[in-house]
């Protein structure tokens, strides 16, 4: 089954119209129109959204050949979805190397894995590609940050959420609104507190 047909599935199985979905998942209803004909793919902040929304995994909307077995009622999880609010997805690219408890990698969803040849030290970086939707993944993400002068000293981790962008050091969390200069200043000028060169601050955003 297709990505398009599980979407429509999963849809009328939860008795909620286009416009309805629509509307959960800040899009216009000629979106979902073509999701779910095959036309167009859900970007990765809206599939996630959509897991949420029908209590599926990334696995199951992703993978033809696997089928929906039912549709879960979970009420643990995904409840702002449900009543329409935004989910908040963090979107970045995180060095395995820069973190000292890798139990942070339980909390995201990696979508492609890189092996970086540094030529310095460590030799090879391990790139990993995430989303995150957990809401204070911004804190938890703070306490595993390297900050140690023999070890590369103030490693930092740089995603986006939204039109925010978040540099996160060990224990420092610095943001600002992508396209406001002001407090992009402010961040950059603290990164040079931390040691930060400029060329390190070629971020994307």
């Amino acid at each position: 089954m297709k990505l398009s047909e599980k979407i429509t599935e999963l849809r009328k199985a939860k008795g909620m119209t286009q416009e309805e979905l629509a509307s959960i998942c800040n899009v216009s209803r000629q979106s979902i129109s073509k999701w779910e004909a095959d036309i167009a793919l859900p970007e990765t902040e809206k599939l996630l959204m959509l897991g949420e929304i029908f209590h599926v995994s990334m696995d199951v909307l992703l993978k033809d050949e696997l089928m929906i077995n039912g549709i879960r009622e979970v009420h643990s999880c995904g409840s702002n979805a449900i009543r329409g609010k935004k989910t908040e997805v963090y979107e970045g690219v995180l060095i395995k190397e820069s973190i000292d408890d890798e139990n942070i990698i339980d909390f995201l969803n990696i979508h492609k894995v890189e092996l970086w040849n540094t030529g310095g030290k460590p030799k090879y970086w391990t790139m990993l590609f995430f989303t995150c939707a957990r809401k204070d993944f911004p804190q938890q993400i703070s306490k595993v940050m390297i900050s140690d002068p023999d070890n590369g000293g103030n490693w930092f981790v740089d995603f986006k959420a939204g039109n925010e962008k978040y540099i996160v050091f060990r224990d420092k969390v610095l943001k600002y609104r992508i396209g406001n200069q002001t407090e992009k200043d402010y961040v950059c000028a603290e990164c040079r507190k931390m040691g930060i060169s400029d060329g390190q601050m070629n971020w994307s955003e």
